[in-house]
């Protein structure tokens, strides 16, 4: 064993994993309050059915997938630390910007004040005039907050390969991805109360500001490990482990092959099934975890009566975040689990956990027929789903690492990330047409025993839970065994 090697470890790759789990807390938040606010507070300004609700959340998806097309080459092209930097910025102004849509749409119309807008007729001319230009509005700053917010995982999971040896990677990608779980925690405790208090666009601009803090410790922390001070030579060869290197000399050497290392091309990319598994993993999938981070507001609203900002919504989604933030973290170890005690190789033991993963979702089949009993079932079985996607999902990015060169994560973490977008469009749009349709039909529309929204809601339900062993059995399918890409 080397002098090195003997010496106490520095523990800076988990800062790093911090600032991640950060990053993406603040992403989750900025996410969220348009979720938390536009029921109680925007649609009754702007006169929004659930279907205008849904073309916005919708078109979000679509323009996430698209700038994911591209988010991932461009963090591979700027480099981490700018890419990262480029992205939060972008998100950052995108989220703040919403706070004058209210203001434009008063000016396009005419009208002199907010009051004046709400006191329209609802279903008037005037009311539908004033609902499309409002979300033609929203939608252009749910363009730019989709751009940047676009750039957060694929530079998130380049980074975790950057500071983190494979065996570590899905534990690592766990803890920055339950940022997800804690932005949306931390939102429905804070936003519908800071609407009440202050109003939506302050809830806005306040949230969107924690982007530009984060954006301060990036610059003041990140370097690649490397060229890191903080990282001592004896982490430096743990994070670097996976390469043969076996000496510091050694060690550089493989850093400055990496650095050189060719990128596939971007068509290229999609000739090879591994790339095709982790598509088709992210489009059946991803669409599950933003129907409920984008409609359960609007679910505990419609069913029981209780407004974001009263003390039992608030209570309800932060239960059900709660569980999806305990329960989702150890869903990493699980993979390293199988790697360490059962002697599998690290794709074969983020499959069998991913295949333990998919069955959480199936106990959403339960959550609208117990919900006749009580709203905490729902609460409880949502956040139990929850939990099972963001242990899917922080082992299925990992799935990049073991598979593609580190020259090419960015690119196929954005590609899969464009196709888990399309798959949000067309749940979240088809929810809100669902539901517009469905409470227009009133008893006319059932389904299992439900009537009018209530049927929508589980039709909805059926989808989601059954979506993880579909795309589970369609990864196992195009990828069977462990077959590493070489560029």
């Amino acid at each position: 064993m080397s002098a090195i090697q003997t010496n106490k470890m520095s523990n800076f790759r988990w800062v790093i994993c911090g600032l991640l789990f950060l990053a993406t807390t603040v992403n989750y938040m900025d996410r969220q309050v348009l979720s938390l606010t536009w029921k109680d507070f925007i649609a009754p300004e702007f006169h929004w059915t659930d279907n205008d609700y849904g073309t916005i959340t919708g078109w979000f998806s679509i323009f996430y997938a698209l700038a994911n097309l591209f988010a991932g080459k461009f963090v591979d092209w700027m480099g981490t630390k700018k890419g990262y930097l480029i992205a939060i910025g972008v998100w950052s102004t995108g989220a703040v910007m919403h706070a004058g849509c209210g203001w434009l749409a008063m000016q396009i119309e005419g009208y002199g004040s907010i009051e004046a807008l709400r006191m329209v007729q609802a279903g008037s001319d005037a009311a539908v005039a004033i609902a499309t230009v409002s979300v033609w509005l929203f939608l252009s700053c749910r363009m730019i907050l989709a751009v940047g917010e676009a750039g957060n995982f694929p530079a998130a999971i380049k980074v975790t390969a950057e500071y983190f040896p494979k065996k570590d990677r899905a534990f690592s990608t766990s803890i920055f991805n339950s940022g997800a779980s804690i932005g949306a925690l931390a939102a429905p405790a804070t936003i519908p109360l800071l609407a009440r208090a202050l109003g939506w666009e302050m809830a806005f601009i306040i949230i969107g500001v924690l982007g530009y803090v984060w954006m301060a410790l990036w610059i003041w922390l990140y370097d690649k490990p490397a060229k890191s001070p903080r990282v001592n030579p004896s982490e430096l060869l743990y994070i670097e482990q996976d390469n043969d290197a076996d000496t510091p000399e050694e060690t550089a050497e493989t850093l400055q092959g990496e650095e050189e290392e060719r990128t596939i091309g971007f068509l290229k990319c999609f000739t090879f099934r591994q790339t095709w598994s982790f598509i088709m993993g992210k489009f059946l999938t991803d669409g599950v975890w933003w129907f409920f981070l984008f409609w359960a507001p609007a679910y505990f609203s419609d069913q029981y009566g209780y407004t974001s900002d009263s003390t039992m919504a608030i209570l309800l989604i932060f239960t059900l975040y709660a569980i999806v933030t305990v329960l989702s973290i150890g869903g990493g170890y699980l993979p390293t689990f199988f790697v360490e005690k059962r002697g599998m190789n690290p794709y074969i033991g983020r499959m069998r956990a991913m295949l333990i993963f998919a069955c959480f979702p199936i106990l959403g089949l339960l959550a609208q027929p117990l919900g006749v009993y009580s709203p905490w079932w729902p609460a409880i079985i949502i956040g139990l789903l929850g939990a099972g996607h963001q242990a899917w999902s922080a082992n299925l990015y990992s799935t990049i690492g073991d598979m593609f060169p580190k020259s090419t994560i960015a690119t196929i973490t954005g590609i899969g990330a464009m196709a888990g977008g399309i798959g949000s469009f067309l749940i979240n749009k088809g929810s809100g047409a669902l539901f517009t349709y469905a409470e227009g039909q009133g008893e006319a529309f059932r389904f299992m025993g439900f009537e009018g929204k209530p049927a929508g809601y589980m039709i909805i339900f059926c989808i989601c839970s059954v979506a993880y062993l579909v795309g589970w059995i369609v990864m196992k399918m195009l990828v069977p065994k462990y077959k590493p890409i070489v560029a």
